[in-house]
């Protein structure tokens, strides 16, 4: 039930009541509002109608007001008053238009059985139509006169010409009916099968953010337990060591200090979702760039790689991310990017923190991926840097794709991020969303 005050325009529910379509009220409304000016313009044409006239016209109105709600209660009214207008002995009335409108509803709404019954209709109705105006309305005498004269020739050239333009306007309404039914079919089902990939698509970036975390706690796992290794052995050997060798505990604590800031960062990858697997070998860090470098241009790819500032320590964790970013960038680059202009590899350290900005031109006429699978780098990338304690953005600006990333390092003071409207080098676009299938980020 409805608050007083509104008014309901969800579909109206006939369940039960075989042949009612569920029509929204709104529809109802307005299929209502146009039988009504049908039937004022109607009586305005017929001022001096008689009272069959009124009925013919009473008929077609109720016929146009169920059209969409009901096709074939529409074209049963239609029928039943046009065969009356027909036995009055009517003439042709501007309210015989109203046939045309439920011809073409019962192509467009209606279900099997009314649809094939309006075509068969179309034909039925140019027949009769034919009959009636070309000889009953004429008369018995009138017959008779023709017959008489030998004028059947000009009797029967008048059936088949009305015959055939009743045939052609009756079935043009029908056929258009038809056609509407037919794009609203291929719409409905373009909007499903897109409504289908958007789910898919969906699905397969959740699945991959969360292959994603899983792969990254694999990573971290025996980084992590040999820096926690490490601080348990130091803690211990300062332990034994602190009467004998004072100054070895200040070595110890130095060792114990460095070691711990360094996994303070993996720390934060394990509390996103830790798994008990083994790491298959020895993770890359940060002085393994140069053999990644140094394989990508064995494949062709231009790679003019620069560094500025001063380079700090980072965590194992953070070195770990900026390989993979790198590597995941420089292969996009390769896959999706214009193999003849050079890819920029850019790392600019700063107080505290490393920027790498990965920038490539794109394909002018980007060849999208036989499979159709969604790129998986974006989220991956994005991901390492956050749970790292950094940031990545990926945009596509002026016909070159450009990866930045910032991460912390690790300092021996408290860090101190950037105040906020500070201009870092690189600059580092903000976050967006970008297409996949977009150069180098697809």
């Amino acid at each position: 039930m409805s608050a007083p005050g509104t008014t309901s325009t969800g579909p109206v529910s006939f369940s039960g009541r075989p042949g009612f379509r569920p029509v929204s009220r709104r529809i109802i409304s307005i299929d209502a509002g146009i039988a009504g000016a049908f039937f004022l313009v109607g009586l305005l044409l017929d001022a001096r109608s008689s009272i069959a006239t009124l009925l013919v016209l009473l008929g077609f109105t109720a016929a146009l007001a169920v059209r969409r709600l009901s096709p074939g209660l529409a074209l049963t009214i239609a029928w039943i008053t046009a065969l009356s207008q027909m036995l009055a002995g009517l003439s042709v009335l501007g309210s015989d238009l109203a046939v045309l409108a439920v011809l073409y509803v019962t192509a467009a709404y209606a279900d099997r059985i009314v649809r094939w019954a309006g075509l068969v209709s179309v034909g039925v109705g140019a027949l009769l139509s034919a009959g009636y105006l070309a000889i009953a309305q004429r008369g018995a005498a009138s017959l008779g006169d023709a017959v008489a004269q030998g004028a059947v020739a000009g009797l029967v050239w008048s059936f088949v010409a009305t015959f055939v333009s009743s045939l052609a306007v009756l079935g043009l309404s029908w056929t258009l009916g038809l056609l509407m039914r037919t794009w609203k079919t291929a719409r409905d089902g373009r909007l499903t099968q897109y409504r289908a990939v958007e789910e898919q698509r969906l699905a397969q970036r959740n699945v991959v953010v969360e292959q994603e975390r899983n792969r990254i706690a694999r990573d971290m796992h025996d980084v992590v337990a040999h820096s926690l290794a490490v601080v348990i052995a130091q803690a211990d050997g300062a332990r034994y060591a602190r009467a004998q060798n004072p100054e070895a505990v200040d070595e110890a604590l130095t060792t114990i200090s460095t070691t711990a800031r360094d996994a303070l960062g993996d720390v934060r990858i394990l509390l996103a979702r830790l798994r008990q697997d083994v790491a298959d070998g020895p993770q890359p860090v940060l002085a393994d760039l140069d053999r990644l470098v140094a394989q990508m241009q064995s494949t062709g790819l231009d790679i003019e790689w620069t560094t500025s500032g001063t380079p700090t320590t980072l965590g194992s964790g953070a070195q770990l991310a900026v390989y993979r970013i790198v590597q995941e960038a420089l292969t996009n680059a390769l896959r999706h990017g214009d193999a003849g202009r050079a890819v920029y590899l850019s790392l600019a350290w700063t107080d505290g923190w490393v920027a790498v900005t990965i920038d490539n031109a794109v394909r002018t006429n980007p060849v999208a991926d036989a499979s159709g699978e969604l790129g998986h780098g974006l989220p991956g990338m994005r991901e390492r840097a956050l749970l790292a304690g950094g940031s990545l953005a990926a945009e596509s600006i002026g016909g070159r794709f450009i990866v930045a990333a910032r991460l912390p390092a690790i300092t021996t003071n408290a860090l101190v991020r950037p105040a906020a409207g500070t201009v870092l080098y690189p600059p580092v676009p903000q976050p967006t969303v970008v297409v996949p299938g977009t150069g180098a980020g697809a």
